[in-house]
């Protein structure tokens, strides 16, 4: 309890600490994501615009409620996090405010936007079924919905109900088929796990690659830094496994966005806006695919030779607000599933 108490103090002061300013060429960014996933091309928009780029790094709940407590005072001009339904929290929360941008608009597909421009997806993440191709035949497997059939019986290894990615997932599936059948769907999911949910999705994979499952679920980009990363035992793992595309005959793939947001009490407004229209461009967007292996929004941008490696797939078009709108109800059906 003590360790956990000083790391939240210490959290605290970091948050706290007076590193960003009000000054006119400059914007002032807090970011749910970390520092080497975005500040090369923070440095990139710098150079080209000279306005200088203060970042504030941290975990996204202490971020937002950063912003909460700090209210109209906050030096905040834009706000970064992963995960659709956190984006959709933050605009709850009354920190956010609408962007009109022609430019953001033409951009960002609708689907990966909110409707009234509170935030915009910067990078896509799609979380298919990863197989152990030792054990399961790509045939055998065909949707989301599918993964509730016996012969799935402790074959399966998914994270905890209180990680927003399966939240959102879970979500999509009560927009798409309603609540009713979501519900009979959670509840024959966590009757075939092979094992009590734990750790992250490159766990799911790992535990797969050792024979504690044959079907991991997980996002792509986990499985990206897992084949190109320097831990050979994560290499092993992940090259055990093949990704399979689900629901490709009706909604496609879930997919989901890290995104950005012009928080309401932003200061530097043109600016603030000069650098989410940067973030969106091509060359950022082919930044993302070759660095970070997440799919770019842009539907005309490059993907890099790792994601071409995986396949085209089709993407579930849902608005991805209702990922946030959902997200009680998703909570409600994973609870109520014994999904722990």
């Amino acid at each position: 309890m003590k360790k956990i108490v000083s790391v939240v103090s210490l959290l605290a002061c970091t948050l706290a600490a007076p590193t960003i300013s009000f000054a006119a060429d400059e914007v002032n960014l807090y970011s749910a994501r970390k520092e080497n996933l975005i500040k090369p091309l923070l440095d990139n928009f710098t150079k080209e615009t000279g306005v200088k780029v203060n970042l504030v790094t941290a975990k996204a709940g202490p971020l937002l409620k950063r912003l909460e407590t700090e209210g109209a005072n906050s030096p905040a001009d834009l706000f970064i996090t992963t995960d659709a339904g956190r984006l959709h929290k933050a605009k709850e929360a009354g920190v956010l405010q609408s962007t009109a941008s022609e430019a953001l608009n033409k951009a960002v597909p609708s689907e990966y936007r909110d409707p009234e421009g509170f935030w915009y997806g910067l990078s896509l993440r799609a979380r298919p079924i990863f197989y152990v191709k030792s054990k399961v035949k790509p045939e055998e497997l065909s949707t989301y919905e599918a993964l509730a059939d016996d012969k799935w019986k402790d074959r399966i290894c998914i994270r905890s109900s209180e990680n927003i990615y399966n939240q959102s997932l879970v979500a999509s599936m009560i927009a798409n088929i309603g609540e009713e059948k979501t519900q009979a769907w959670a509840d024959k999911l966590v009757a075939n796990l092979g094992r009590k949910p734990k750790g992250g999705d490159r766990d799911q994979i790992k535990a797969a690659a050792a024979g504690e499952c044959d079907i991991a679920i997980a996002n792509t980009y986990y499985y990206g830094k897992m084949l190109h990363g320097k831990d050979d035992k994560q290499q092993q793992a992940a090259n055990a496994v093949a990704i399979y595309w689900p629901n490709q005959a009706d909604r496609g793939a879930h997919v989901n966005v890290s995104g950005i947001a012009m928080t309401k009490s932003a200061k530097n407004k043109a600016n603030a806006q000069k650098l989410m229209e940067f973030l969106t461009t091509k060359d950022s967007q082919k930044w993302y695919a070759e660095v970070n292996y997440e799919y770019p929004v842009l539907t005309d941008a490059d993907w890099s030779e790792t994601l071409s490696s995986w396949g085209k797939f089709k993407a579930d078009s849902l608005n991805l607000s209702k990922l946030g709108e959902l997200n009680a109800d998703a909570v409600k059906v994973m609870d109520k599933a014994g999904w722990k």
